[in-house]
């Protein structure tokens, strides 16, 4: 018996969104490898990790209105060119000149200013496929989510055998490849875009369009407005800035001391796979619990499945709960992405997604660099048993919230008029 569910638009788009996982997860483990074997220095990887993270705050609200005023695909493609020439200039440079800490910092920070306009670009897509496609958009959502964790799964133990089989420049050809071919299926793929269609009827209606700034203050004032998407980005932001640079600055760190790409990759691939599974498991997870038990149950499970991490146990151990902490996290991305559509007009969701992607920059790069001048001097330990603890403590903070009680319901939606 047929489904009628057409693949050809989905397979484009995700195949897409999972080399985009994929070259993210190279460039993840291969950036602060750099910074930590050229000078051994935590602290100097936490700052590199902090200032690259810089440019997404200023570039994602831009990204937004560039997915609503040019188009999703459009955006898409030139997002994943751009970013294949950053990744590829490592090595190129690295043919010519030693690579130091301020080249390795400059070129990561032009990398970091394309991956926002990709990543709001795809999500914004996911309404456009599911139409084209005849899939539930839940469903397409955590599907999505659950293939970018595939991504995520695949680059780092990707990343970690090029760096101990090529070395650490050379591996940044895989992302390279990875981004051309992206912005090649993102060409074949043939959807109506929500938001040009809105944009075409307030031009014909009038209806001058927004400036850069001007949009992404709407989608700052649409996000604020909304009481619960508020409250649940301003609780994933602080929650990435607690958590972020265990994987950016303090896993590398210990790793590479102990001179085992090999074992961080296996430990990013696990959170990776939990969170795959954890992704693909919302639309399941969506039918049986409210959306209020799910972030409740993604909070707590994240919490405490990192205490043990924080140990630093042996690599089985550490192996399984890294795998359960991304498993109970995998559900808030898909969710995160429901609840924009439901209470935002399509014509105006690229400018929130924007927004929501620079807040989630906002706090990280400050936790970063904290994180690897304490691990400096008291070591990485002491330094994830304090992001465990805050983990708990922002977990229990959230039970408190009383505008996550509306989450269940759909709200009114906002929009760009």
């Amino acid at each position: 018996m047929k489904s009628g569910i057409r693949w050809t638009p989905i397979a484009l788009l995700e195949t897409t969104n999972l080399l985009s996982g994929m070259s993210n997860g190279v460039v993840t483990i291969a950036i602060p490898w750099l910074v930590l074997q050229r000078t051994g220095s935590v602290a100097a990887a936490g700052l590199v990790a902090a200032l690259s993270a810089l440019p997404g705050i200023v570039a994602s609200p831009f990204a937004g209105w560039a997915v609503d005023h040019f188009g999703r695909r459009i955006v898409s493609i030139v997002s994943d060119i751009l970013s294949a020439i950053s990744v590829a200039a490592i090595p190129l440079v690295a043919m010519v000149t030693d690579l130091n800490i301020a080249i390795i910092l400059a070129l990561a920070m032009l990398g970091a200013v394309f991956d926002p306009a990709g990543y709001t670009a795809r999500r914004a897509l996911i309404p456009d496929v599911a139409q084209a496609s005849g899939m539930e958009v839940t469903r397409l959502n955590g599907l999505h989510e659950g293939i970018f964790g595939i991504g995520w799964i695949v680059g780092p133990l990707a990343g970690s055998l090029l760096i101990a089989t090529l070395g650490d420049t050379a591996a940044f050809w895989a992302p390279f490849g990875a981004f051309v071919l992206a912005a090649i299926l993102i060409s074949l793929l043939r959807v109506t875009d929500a938001g040009q269609i809105a944009k075409a009827e307030r031009e014909q209606a009038g209806i001058e369009p927004l400036s850069a700034w001007q949009n992404a203050a709407l989608g700052a004032r649409l996000l604020w407005r909304d009481r619960t998407l508020r409250a649940v980005t301003i609780a994933v932001m602080v929650l990435a800035a607690i958590y972020l640079p265990t994987e950016t600055v303090l896993l590398p760190a210990y790793f590479t001391e102990l001179d085992s790409p090999e074992m961080l990759g296996f430990i990013l691939a696990a959170l990776s796979a939990g969170a795959m599974i954890g992704s693909f498991s919302y639309g399941w997870l969506n039918q049986r619990m409210s959306r209020r038990m799910i972030v409740y149950a993604a909070l707590f499970g994240s919490a405490l499945t990192y205490i043990p991490m924080a140990l630093l146990p042996p690599i089985g151990v550490f192996i399984t709960f890294a795998f359960l902490c991304g498993l109970s996290w995998g559900p808030m991305q898909p969710l995160l992405t429901t609840i924009v559509q439901l209470r935002i007009d399509p014509d105006a969701q690229g400018r929130v997604f924007g927004i929501q992607t620079a807040t989630f920059y906002v706090a990280p790069p400050a936790a970063m660099f904290l994180a690897g001048v304490l691990a400096e001097s008291y070591g990485v330990r002491p330094v994830l048993l304090g992001i465990a603890g805050l983990l708990v403590i922002t977990a229990l903070a959230v039970l408190r919230v009383k505008s996550l009680r509306d989450i269940d319901s759909p709200g009114s939606r906002g929009s760009s008029a």
